[in-house]
């Protein structure tokens, strides 16, 4: 009955307008082990999950790119033990699941500063784009932000216009510099954990995105929420500036 009343949800919304691009910061792994007695480490395995439930959810209602926070350049500052289990469980994660986007045709690709990463997970992340990678559109692009820092990106972006020799930026030609270049910015913005801030996540592409937040944190998010989130960005207007009748 569940699954039944689930298709029902997903064939309404479809009917609707479907975000393309949808952006994600996935807070509160470590205030959802805490609330347990666990070690936050428990919560980051319980997060793992929890995006493999948005990535279907998000196959099955037609959104073309996902792009989710995983890894700050401020979360270096955490306990190396914890870093090492983050790393261990993103390897694992490449390991085990790539198979699964490959028979989905969903296609992965990481985006932030790579290079600090060690050489074998950083082979990991290029094979996992490679057997992810198809000649037509896949069904849906997860993009993982690693090292990513919004405002990291936009000097990176210019220092790498000022060597190529750019002598005059228009919003246009910079976007062609900055990790996300090629695609959309995102429709919709999702945030767990009741945190009401970007955290310095997209910060120059998400200039007209719509943001809904939720209490309830990461490692419990599933179907059901995202489709609520997807349904209130239906209900809203996008002026973007503009006057609509």
């Amino acid at each position: 009955m569940l699954s039944i009343w689930t298709d029902i949800q997903r064939r309404r919304l479809r009917a609707g307008n479907i975000p393309g691009h949808v952006a994600v910061i996935m807070d509160g792994n470590g205030t959802w082990a805490a609330r347990r007695g666990l070690p936050r480490t428990a919560g980051h395995s319980r997060g793992a999950e929890a995006l493999r439930r948005v990535t279907t959810e998000a196959a099955a209602l037609g959104v073309k790119y996902l792009t989710v926070y995983a890894f700050s350049t401020e979360n270096w500052k955490r306990p190396q033990a914890e870093i090492r289990h983050l790393m261990d469980l993103f390897a694992k994660y490449l390991r085990e699941k790539v198979p699964d986007l490959v028979k989905n045709k969903i296609t992965i690709r990481f985006l932030g500063g790579l290079k600090k990463f060690s050489p074998p997970l950083q082979k990991l992340m290029k094979t996992a784009e490679q057997k992810t990678t198809y000649a037509a559109s896949p069904l849906l692009t997860v993009n993982v932000m690693l090292n990513y820092g919004g405002r990291a990106e936009i000097v990176h972006a210019a220092n790498a216009a000022l060597k190529v020799g750019e002598k005059k930026l228009t919003e246009e030609t910079f976007t062609k510099y900055l990790f996300t270049a090629g695609l959309p910015d995102p429709d919709l913005l999702i945030r767990t954990s009741g945190q009401l801030r970007l955290s310095n996540f997209l910060l120059w592409q998400s200039a007209y995105t719509e943001f809904w937040f939720t209490r309830k944190c990461w490692p419990d998010f599933d179907g059901r929420l995202f489709r609520q989130a997807v349904r209130s960005f239906q209900r809203r207007q996008r002026r973007q500036g503009a006057l609509h009748a």
